[in-house]
């Protein structure tokens, strides 16, 4: 059987990845979607991107990965700014989101307070997915449960990335944000520490089968509720592979969420598993998130 190129390179990037899966993956990355991130007009101030790179000490000893600081041209330093956290940071700076512009426009109109945001990339070593493999460490941080992750950035990352710099403590003056493993990232670390983050913005989360992430809707669902605010996002053709579905993943977390009063929107679009659609309805995700 002839293989898409898309399905060559998954299996080349993925060793393990069943046969069953190989086109199934490539389906939901390369389905033909009808959405466009709008522009941002011109004339709208821009922030400044910085690029650094970090090497952890403690919680992932040795790994490395880059980062870009993103300070808006309205920070003073006379007043505690924001914080929003991405992780896949490239991603979210790319044309699928254009994150920075878009920061930039809700800054300029008010729409969101003066914010910094850090633009995170997962670590460059390390074993992959279960099952499927690979050689970074992205699986390791973002699709485990539990406190690493989060206390990387808080111990290790964020004192590094903003020192110098007035931010804000308050929960609701935070967010953290992610796409597929790095949506759920985002969750956990809300989960784990709502004294630090207080707003969850997902696209295409993995709440599915990779090292427990399908306990969340029966978690939220039987443990003491927190004080977040949580945004997800799916897709009609997102995955549906060995781990699980995507799709019913994103609507089992947004029932359980319901079911316990949390403030939580589920949008779900025609989409696969990308960041476009999330991408184009980010301004809007972003104003609800900061209301």
């Amino acid at each position: 059987m002839h293989e898409s190129p898309l399905a060559q390179r998954l299996r080349a990037q993925l060793p393990g990845i069943p046969a069953h899966d190989v086109e199934r993956f490539a389906a939901a990355l390369g389905v033909a979607e009808p959405y466009v991130a709008p522009p941002v007009p011109d004339g709208v101030p821009a922030g400044t991107l910085a690029a650094a790179r970090h090497r952890s000490r403690d919680v992932y000893p040795g790994v490395e990965r880059g980062y870009a600081l993103y300070v808006p041209q309205q920070y003073r330093g006379d007043a505690d700014a924001a914080l929003m956290v991405f992780q896949d940071g490239q991603r979210y700076l790319g044309p699928e989101a254009n994150a920075a512009r878009v920061l930039d426009l809700l800054i300029a109109q008010g729409e969101m307070p003066v914010t910094l945001a850090l633009f995170v990339e997962p670590g460059e070593t390390g074993p992959g997915l279960p099952v499927y493999g690979g050689d970074d460490n992205r699986s390791i941080e973002y699709d485990a449960q539990g406190e690493h992750y989060v206390r990387f950035l808080l111990e290790e990352l964020l004192p590094e990335a903003l020192a110098g710099y007035r931010v804000a403590t308050k929960p609701a003056l935070r967010a953290i944000a992610g796409i597929s493993s790095g949506g759920h990232c985002a969750f956990n670390a809300a989960w784990e520490r709502p004294d630090v983050f207080g707003k969850v913005m997902s696209h295409c989360g993995s709440f599915v089968d990779i090292r427990g992430g399908d306990a969340w809707p029966g978690r939220i669902r039987r443990e003491a509720a927190r004080p977040l605010r949580v945004f997800l996002q799916s897709g009609a053709h997102d995955l549906d592979i060995l781990y699980g579905n995507w799709l019913l993943a994103n609507r089992a977390m947004a029932a359980a969420l319901a079911y316990r009063g949390y403030d939580a929107m589920l949008e779900v679009g025609e989409g696969g598993h990308s960041l476009r659609h999330g991408g184009a309805l980010l301004a809007d995700s972003l104003r609800w998130l900061w209301r």
